[in-house]
């Protein structure tokens, strides 16, 4: 009998230059990825729906401020809500509040997904930040795929469906732009140190572009009658340790407690 298990894969994790895979990626994640595209201009005339149906721009949502720009699925069984949480614990260290001098900004991935769910999303992260006028700041966006696509393009961010699966492979990182919507850091995982951010939002601000160091995560069903999650688990761990794998535990425990709350 075929087992599926749903896994936190790190595929590559700080690759030096020219250095090869031990295995090649599986068919599933070819062309899944995030490239690094310092400097590189979003559409800031891609037009989607807010939380609310009203349909917006992207430049206006960016209002000439630094903006965290998350692509995610808001049904995504997990790395989506994992990316999410890191931004939300990395928010909560900043003094400054979100919309005051820097905008949030999260894209659907899924053109099927609605402002009814994109409004879901927000008033649960919302009552988990717990800051007042932050609504103002960060949005949550449904669009068709043409627009969409626009975006994650602009910044390297690919992605595919998996008609099998029922779901998207894709890999886990945020961008910070500038005021004019250009790609000044590129954050990658789903752990973002306030320190980090409060860097890159100030880099952003200035309309600087920097490289970060690249570590990929995928989120993906794999057999386990492969082989391949074991191997999977064990280079997270020799990655990382422990203090890796019960990070990602604590993060798994607050999206599935989460999803509890959303699904009651």
């Amino acid at each position: 009998m075929r087992v599926s298990v749903l896994a936190v894969l790190t595929l590559a994790l700080a690759v030096p230059a020219g250095a090869q895979r031990a295995e090649p990626l599986p068919k599933e994640l070819e062309g899944v990825g995030i490239e690094e595209r310092p400097g590189a201009q979003v559409p800031l005339d891609a037009v989607f729906l807010d939380e609310d149906g009203r349909e917006v721009r992207l430049g206006e949502l960016l209002n000439g401020k630094p903006t965290i720009l998350t692509l995610v699925y808001y049904r995504c069984p997990m790395l989506c809500g994992l990316v999410l949480q890191g931004v939300l614990e990395g928010l909560k260290g900043l003094p400054a509040t979100v919309g005051d001098e820097f905008n949030v900004v999260t894209i659907s991935i899924d053109p099927l997904e609605t402002p009814t769910l994109a409004k879901l999303k927000k008033q649960t992260y919302l009552a988990e930040y717990g800051r007042s006028g932050a609504a103002a700041g960060w949005h949550f966006l449904t669009g068709k795929q043409e627009q969409i696509q626009r975006v994650t393009n602009s910044v390297g961010f690919f992605y595919k469906w998996n008609e099998e699966r029922q779901e998207y492979a894709h890999g886990a990182g945020i961008f910070v732009l500038t005021p004019q919507g250009k790609v000044a850091r590129t954050l990658y995982g789903v752990l973002y140190e306030p320190r980090t951010l409060k860097l890159a939002l100030s880099e952003a601000r200035e309309g600087k572009s920097s490289l970060g160091e690249k570590i990929i995560l995928y989120c993906f069903h794999y057999d386990a009658n492969e082989g391949r999650y074991v191997m999977a688990a064990s280079r997270i761990m020799r990655a990382g340790g422990a203090l890796t794998a019960l990070t990602l535990g604590g993060w798994l425990l607050v999206s599935w407690r989460r999803s509890r709350r959303e699904a009651s």
